[in-house]
C-alpha cells in the first residue's frame, strides 16, 4: 500500500476506510456485525492505516474502535464533531462548536472508540456561532494535552480555511470530491496546496453513484441520504456533466 503525508506529517495510507457507510447514511446494512468487524479488519490486513469516522455517525465509533483495538496503535484515527442531529423544523445540522462541546464530545469519542487519543479531529463543519480561531486553539490546546495529535476541518471555505491555519497548522480538510462533484478545484485545492495542508476527499465514488451499481430507476430507503442526491440522478440520466 502506498502512503501520503497529510500536512505537518501525518503518514497514512493512501487509501483510507471512510466507515460511516457501515452504519449511518446508505440505509441499513445487509452485514452482521461480526462482518462489519471483520470487514475492517480486512481492510487493515491489506495495508489500509487510515480509518475515518464521526460522533454523528450514530453507533458508528463504537464499532470502529472494537473493529480496530487489537491495532489500535498501527492505524491512524480520524473522527468528528460539530453535528448534533438534524433540526427537524427546518431539516439543517444542529452545529456546535464551542470549546466545552468540542471537550465534551471528545471524551465521548475517546470512550467509545476505546483509545487514549485521536490522531486526526476533525470539525465535521463550521459552526457560524463560534469563530473558526476560537476552534483552532481548542485544538490546539487538545494537541498540547496528548488528547488528540492533529485536527482538521471539513467543508470550509478557502477563508475559514486561512483564519484557522494561521492561528494552528491545519493538517488536512475532508470535503466532497469525484468525477462528478469538482467544486474543491477552483479555490479549496489551490488554498490547501499553498498552505501544505492534506487533502482528504470523502465519497469519492459519488456516493455510490460512479460504481456502475445504481441505475436512474434505483430506488433507496428512507434513511438512505441518496434520496435527495439529484446530482447523482442528473449523470444517470446524461443530464449533467460535472
Amino acid at each position: 500500500m502506498k502512503k501520503r503525508i497529510l500536512g505537518n506529517n501525518l503518514q497514512v495510507s493512501a487509501l483510507g476506510f471512510g466507515c460511516m457507510g457501515l452504519s449511518h447514511g446508505y440505509g441499513t446494512t445487509e452485514l452482521s456485525h461480526a462482518e462489519q468487524v471483520q470487514l475492517i479488519r480486512t481492510a487493515h490486513d491489506l495495508g489500509v492505516t487510515f480509518f475515518d469516522t464521526a460522533q454523528a455517525y450514530d453507533d458508528n465509533e463504537l464499532l470502529v474502535g472494537e473493529a480496530l483495538q487489537p491495532f489500535r496503535k498501527e492505524v491512524v484515527l480520524a473522527t468528528k464533531c460539530g453535528i448534533y442531529g438534524i433540526d427537524a423544523a427546518n431539516g439543517k445540522m444542529n452545529l456546535d462548536a464551542r470549546p466545552e462541546t468540542i471537550r465534551r464530545t471528545l471524551e465521548d469519542s475517546l470512550r467509545r472508540l476505546r483509545t487514549d487519543y485521536i490522531d486526526l479531529y476533525y470539525l465535521h463543519r463550521v459552526d457560524p456561532k463560534v469563530p473558526i480561531e476560537e476552534v483552532a486553539l481548542t485544538m490546539q490546546s487538545l494537541i498540547k494535552e496528548g488528547k488528540i495529535r492533529h485536527y482538521g476541518l471539513s467543508e470550509a471555505d478557502a477563508e475559514t480555511i486561512r483564519r484557522a491555519h494561521a492561528v494552528a497548522s491545519v493538517t488536512a480538510l475532508q470535503s466532497e470530491y469525484s468525477m462528478m462533484w469538482r467544486i474543491p478545484e477552483a479555490t479549496i485545492i489551490p488554498t490547501l496546496e499553498e498552505l501544505g495542508i492534506g487533502f482528504v476527499p470523502y465519497s469519492p465514488l459519488g456516493k455510490g453513484f460512479l460504481t456502475g451499481k445504481i441505475k436512474a430507476e434505483s430506488t433507496f430507503a428512507k434513511n438512505d441520504h441518496r434520496r435527495k442526491a439529484r446530482l447523482g440522478r442528473k449523470c444517470l440520466k446524461g443530464t449533467h456533466i460535472a
